[in-house]
């Protein structure tokens, strides 16, 4: 029987769009070592769950003799589907037409998803692999990018926004990516930078390559753009889905609850003793992370960034929270620019999306010297400040050692409106450390004593035995319980159930200005 003739049209005409810029072009893109736009799209939905909207459209650009050259689709895909049956709107840039580049009917479409992704209350993930705007439409194409930026600066903190640099991300595009709630980059693979080597190379006279300028490892490490880095593309999806299992859909939700085989009143004595019993000695607040979540998993943001401080996700009694936490093993667990900034910004993504924070406690302070006064350490601790003082979420807080001077104050303390605030036997908290307190209370005694060295020995230990111990704040109702390591999984369930009706406000503005 033969086929209607335009059902063949039409699936003709498919069968063009879904080879994008043609073989020749896929071909080049796989020896980059990169997939397509649609190959991307089908290895990150559940299967058969994609559907593609706006496959017909053509740019409309007569130019440079562009209007002999079309494609179906023009250089993005776009489209809607479900990852573990959740709903989520999608586009993927496709690098075999014009090398990706954002022409006006480009923008159009991915303005078009983002606008449904808003009104149907969906995250937004963008796949990023451009050669930047297309230059043949001029200031059309610049428009386009405006019109994106406009949408993800009103789509944040309505809706989870996720973009992954899966190859060149340049110029202004880079904006759009800056303003989304996550970046994934893949290693050796992809790239973003304001202005390339070449442009480098003629301004400052530097020489570097795209690596070194703006590759992965750079923003993850340096740089701080990117949030988590893969080793291939296939990672990258996958740890975008592994996230989304945190997330709610927009900010009317509720995070997943995501039952668990992990007891949730199970007690972990390996805690008691993690704590080494010298306040100089560090140890790995990630292990104590790893004794306390669900089955020991871990979803850490801006893993190798800042690693004085420890951010990521997780589950408690299968229900999703944000866990923000000092490293004694990197500087102490000090706070400093990077670290501030790092935890400030996962502290106002976890409350614009109503999931609970939890905090761990162990720093001496804010990092001296003139290198953090210069670059606005006061700012960059302010960040922090505010964004826990103003955060609404249920919020618990366990000191597990040091909490020294407005570092106390600035993690989640009980003034700034945190619900729970536990401490372990091990805490110290206090204005400053024995040592510096004891230089300053006793500083004429010890330049008069016959041994000042032996004499401050024991005013250390003195003030340690007094101050360097959470019974005081405890007797001020600043912590609300002094409890054994081993029990924290539990009392952080119990409290994360019993503050699960918990409403807070702050009073009534258009926004607050935070110290940026």
């Amino acid at each position: 029987m033969q086929k209607d003739p335009k059902i063949k049209e039409l699936r003709d005409k498919r069968a063009q769009g879904r080879q994008g810029g043609g073989e020749a072009r896929i071909e080049a893109q796989h020896k980059r070592g990169r997939l397509t736009a649609r190959e991307r799209l089908d290895l990150f939905l559940d299967k058969g769950s994609f559907r593609e909207v706006d496959a017909f459209v053509e740019h409309r650009t007569t130019d440079f003799s562009l209007e002999e050259r079309k494609f179906l689709g023009d250089s993005v895909v776009t489209g809607w589907g479900t990852i573990d049956g959740r709903l989520v709107y999608v586009f993927s840039q496709d690098f075999t037409v014009f090398g990706g580049s954002l022409g006006e009917v480009h923008a159009e479409k991915v303005c078009k998803i983002m606008d449904m992704a808003m009104k149907n209350g969906a995250p937004v993930i963008g796949l990023n692999d451009s050669g930047g705007a297309r230059i043949q439409e001029g200031v059309v194409s610049l428009g386009g990018y405006a019109d994106i930026f406009l949408r993800n600066t009103l789509a944040s903190g309505v809706i989870p926004q996720i973009s992954a640099i899966m190859g060149p991300c340049a110029g202004g595009a880079v904006y759009s990516p800056a303003i989304t709630d996550f970046i994934f980059m893949v290693r050796n693979s992809s790239y973003m930078f304001i202005t390339g080597p070449e442009v480098v190379k003629t301004v400052t006279h530097e020489e570097v390559t795209f690596e070194e300028l703006g590759g992965a490892n750079v923003h993850a490490e340096t740089s701080g753009v990117c949030h988590v880095a893969a080793d291939s593309e296939a990672d990258t999806l996958y740890l975008i889905r592994k996230l989304l299992s945190y997330l709610p859909q927009n900010n009317m939700e509720d995070p997943p609850f995501k039952q668990s085989q992990d007891d949730p009143l199970r007690r972990e004595i390996a805690l008691d003793t993690i704590v080494p019993d010298s306040p100089e000695k560090p140890y790995d607040i990630k292990e104590v992370i790893g004794l306390i979540v669900d089955e020991g998993q871990f979803f850490e943001i801006h893993e190798n960034f800042a690693q004085n401080m420890v951010v990521g996700f997780a589950r408690l009694g299968g229900h999703s929270v944000g866990i923000v936490a000092n490293q004694p093993a990197v500087l102490a667990g000090v706070l400093d620019i990077d670290a501030s900034e790092k935890a400030a910004r996962f502290v106002r993504f976890c409350d614009s999306f109503n999931i609970p924070l939890i905090t761990f406690v162990d720093v001496p302070g804010f990092l001296p010297g003139t290198d953090q006064e210069h670059n606005g350490i006061i700012r960059a601790g302010a960040k922090l400040l505010y964004a826990y003082a103003e955060a609404t979420v249920p919020k618990v807080t366990v000191v597990t050692r040091k909490a020294y001077g407005g570092a106390y104050c600035v993690m989640n303390s009980k003034h700034i409106r945190s619900d729970v605030n536990l401490a372990w036997p091990t805490a110290e908290i206090a204005v400053m450390g024995p040592d510096g307190a004891v230089n300053i209370i006793f500083r004429r005694e010890l330049a008069e004593a016959d041994d000042p060295v032996k004499r401050k020995d024991e005013l250390v230990s003195e003030y340690r035995q007094k101050f360097a111990n959470p019974y005081v704040a405890a007797s001020r109702g600043y912590i609300d319980d002094v409890i054994e390591a081993s029990d924290t999984r539990p009392r952080l369930i119990n409290s994360l159930e019993m503050l699960a009706n918990k409403r807070d406000s702050n009073p009534p503005k258009k926004h607050g200005n935070i110290p940026l």
